[in-house]
């Protein structure tokens, strides 16, 4: 069975735990606040057949960017959000995305999946769970 394409621009309409989850990734609390009140939208283009895909999180204070391939570790530059590397693997489990980012904080990684026109993003690290939601634009 093929995997769904998740290409497309969507912009957020949704955020849960937010703060704690900042928290548990040791961003000052200063940062923490402005980070809560931004509005990201997501713009992801992704081959279904290579698995090839690309992630950019978009904001008024600062973007985020990643290539990877489905399936391949890689390691991933967190600079912007905490200042850490990790080694990060994005897999599929089932239709979501199902990501896992190994370095010094333990329990790091996020689930996206589709729901109509909603992408879900569950981010996850220290048994802290935060999730946004996303509209297709």
């Amino acid at each position: 069975m093929s995997k769904p394409d998740y290409s497309g621009t969507f912009n957020m309409v949704e955020q849960t735990n937010m703060d704690s989850y900042l928290g548990a990734l040791d961003i000052n609390f200063a940062l923490r606040k402005i980070v809560c009140l931004l509005s990201p939208s997501k713009e992801i283009t992704h081959d279904p057949a290579s698995g090839a895909m690309r992630i950019r999180t978009l904001t008024t204070f600062k973007n985020f960017n990643m290539d990877f391939t489905i399936g391949k570790e890689f390691t991933e530059d967190l600079g912007p959000v905490d200042g850490r590397t990790c080694q990060t693997t994005v897999s599929w489990e089932g239709d979501n995305l199902l990501c896992v980012q190994k370095g010094e904080k333990e329990g790091r990684g996020w689930t996206h999946w589709l729901e109509g026109d909603k992408l879900h993003l569950e981010m996850r690290v220290a048994g802290i769970t935060a999730k946004q939601v996303f509209k297709k634009a």
